[in-house]
């Protein structure tokens, strides 16, 4: 599941947007840049849709707290701010796109595809590949070299967020919080448990081995 960070201060607005990029993934809000920076901070989501103008932080110091921590998640600004001075600004901050107020729905949408597509891989035949692996989106399916594993559910979801992030260290809590959710009432040994269980099934095509354990920290799958 893809996950949309959306830090926009106009609830109504906030809830407008929200009904148009749910269709692409689930959308976290925040409302005010405080909040969103502390939500952007745990590292688990695909992209953020940021706006400006916004009460305690605004959306260019967060845009610029989150690149001075090396936090390179994808930036979409939406904003009514459309001066050509905004936009520079924005860009050299580190936004990946920039979108004024009032938009279309679908070129919104075309620009949210449009950066997960350069940063995931995503909406390109639907499917990502790795070393034999071919990992098929629609379907929730895997296979190897045309041969389907049994790989469904969590370890599916689990498998795709390492495809999505080779050669990053993810953290067990990331892991958790990305797959399970913070609100779930299980504990972080699930992730262990899934990782076993995700290890056995592609132990057959020696990727499981590419899978490094790092002690007391996470995990991280070397790059293709």
């Amino acid at each position: 599941m893809i996950k949309i960070l959306l830090v926009e201060d106009d609830k109504t607005l906030s809830e407008n947007i929200k009904e148009i990029v749910s269709e692409i993934g689930e959308v976290s809000q925040s409302f005010d840049g405080s909040e969103g920076l502390y939500e952007a901070e745990t590292g688990i989501y695909d992209l953020i849709i940021l706006d400006l103008m916004m009460p305690e932080m605004d959306g260019y110091e967060v845009l610029a707290a989150l690149r001075s921590k090396g936090i390179q998640t994808p930036v979409l600004i939406l904003t009514a701010k459309d001066g050509l001075e905004d936009k520079v600004t924005g860009f050299q901050k580190g936004a990946d796109d920039y979108l004024t107020k009032p938009f279309y729905r679908e070129e919104l949408l075309m620009r949210v595809k449009a950066l997960l597509k350069r940063s995931l891989g995503l909406f390109n035949e639907n499917h990502l590949e790795y070393n034999g692996l071919l990992c098929k989106l629609a379907a929730n399916e895997v296979t190897y070299k045309g041969e389907l594993l049994p790989i469904q559910g969590k370890e599916f979801e689990l498998l795709l967020y390492f495809l999505q992030n080779q050669g990053i260290i993810l953290t067990k809590e990331q892991i958790f919080d990305r797959i399970w959710g913070f609100d779930s009432e299980t504990t972080l040994t699930v992730v262990e448990v899934y990782m076993s269980n995700l290890r056995k099934h592609l132990r057959d095509t020696g990727i499981d081995k590419e899978i490094r354990t790092l002690r007391n920290v996470g995990y991280i799958m070397q790059g293709a």
